[in-house]
C-alpha cells in the first residue's frame, strides 16, 4: 500500500497543503478531501507544496484538474510550489505549466496571492 500524507498550514488568507509520499489512484481521495474541505470553508487561495512527493500518477494529476474551475470561479487559484524535478517533468509533459503557476519556492507563491488580492 502506498504511503501518502497531507498536512495543512495557513499563511494569512492562503492555505498550504503539504503532500508527501506517493499520490496515486488509492491515495488521491485523501488530497481530494483536503482540497474540498478548504473550498467548503471558503478558502480558495491554495498552494500545493510538492517538496516531499515521491510519485504522482494520472489519478493524482486528475485531482488538480477536477478542482481548478471551481476554485477559480470563486476568485481563488491553486498554485504549485517546491516541485521535485522528476515530478515537474510529468507536469511539464502534460502542459500543466500553461494552466497552473508553478513556483520553486512556496514564499513566492504566497507573495503572488498577496499581491493579487483585492
Amino acid at each position: 500500500m502506498a504511503t501518502f500524507n497531507t498536512s495543512l498550514r495557513e499563511s494569512g488568507k492562503t492555505s498550504i497543503i503539504d503532500i508527501s509520499g506517493d499520490l496515486d489512484a488509492h491515495t488521491s481521495i485523501q488530497l481530494e478531501r483536503a482540497i474540498q474541505d478548504l473550498i467548503d470553508k471558503g478558502r480558495t487561495n491554495i498552494i500545493i507544496n510538492f517538496s516531499k512527493l515521491n510519485y504522482i500518477s494520472s489519478a493524482g494529476l486528475g485531482v488538480f484538474m477536477s478542482f481548478i474551475d471551481e476554485v477559480r470561479s470563486k476568485g481563488g487559484d491553486i498554485k504549485f510550489s517546491n516541485m521535485p524535478e522528476k515530478i515537474f517533468q510529468v507536469f511539464d509533459l502534460l502542459g500543466f505549466p500553461l494552466l497552473y503557476e508553478i513556483y520553486d519556492d512556496e514564499h513566492k507563491a504566497i507573495e503572488k496571492f498577496q499581491t493579487t488580492a483585492s
